[in-house]
């Protein structure tokens, strides 16, 4: 079974070097069929003062944006949650100052209050039931796919559900740049 040995700088919060460990196990799980219990994941600790890259001494990096609580998923869902609400001045500043998005008829928009304005036509309320995500981190690019089920009401009040959606969210340096949007709303009889 994978044995994996990772050397760091003293001074990383357990909270960080258990994360690290998680996402290497992952790895490991991801590009071998292996049962992620015969995973082996260990930390060896330096102190900062026998470490040195480049023949200076270093310090360890700071946390991610997600190891402080800011995954792009979190983002996402924090965006979709306040755009429920319609809190768009929440939903807003979650967005890149090039932010751009599509909804299945729409064309590009760039300003939450023409999505607002195109979707009063379509429906009265409109909620995600997200049944998964799927998250792809490189650097200060992530991309967020998220899928499951609409339900809401038309305009006229009228419930639906079991609506099948697809949302794919590209963010930059965690905040989203872009938002495409597939469903099912034509095919559900409106």
């Amino acid at each position: 079974m994978p044995v994996i040995q990772v050397s760091l700088i003293r001074g990383y919060s357990g909270e960080l070097k258990q994360r690290l460990c998680a996402r290497l196990t992952e790895a490991v799980r991801r590009s071998i069929d292996v049962d992620p219990e015969g995973v082996t994941v260990m930390l060896h600790e330096v102190e900062p003062d026998g470490y040195m890259r480049a023949g200076r001494p270093r310090t360890p990096a700071g946390a991610t944006s997600e190891a402080l609580g800011t995954a792009p998923e979190a983002i996402v869902r924090e965006f979709l949650q306040a755009m429920e609400a319609r809190d768009l001045a929440r939903a807003r500043g979650l967005l890149d100052d090039d932010f751009r998005m599509t909804f299945p008829g729409s064309g590009e928009m760039t300003r939450l209050e023409e999505l607002v304005a195109w979707a009063s036509h379509r429906y009265r309320d409109v909620r995600k039931r997200i049944a998964g995500v799927d998250t792809f981190d490189e650097g200060g690019r992530a991309t967020v796919v998220c899928h499951g089920e609409l339900e809401g009401e038309w305009p006229e009040g009228t419930p639906f559900s079991g609506v099948r959606f697809i949302d794919r969210f590209e963010l930059r340096h965690g905040r989203i740049l872009r938002q495409q949007v597939w469903n099912d709303l034509a095919l559900a009889g409106r």
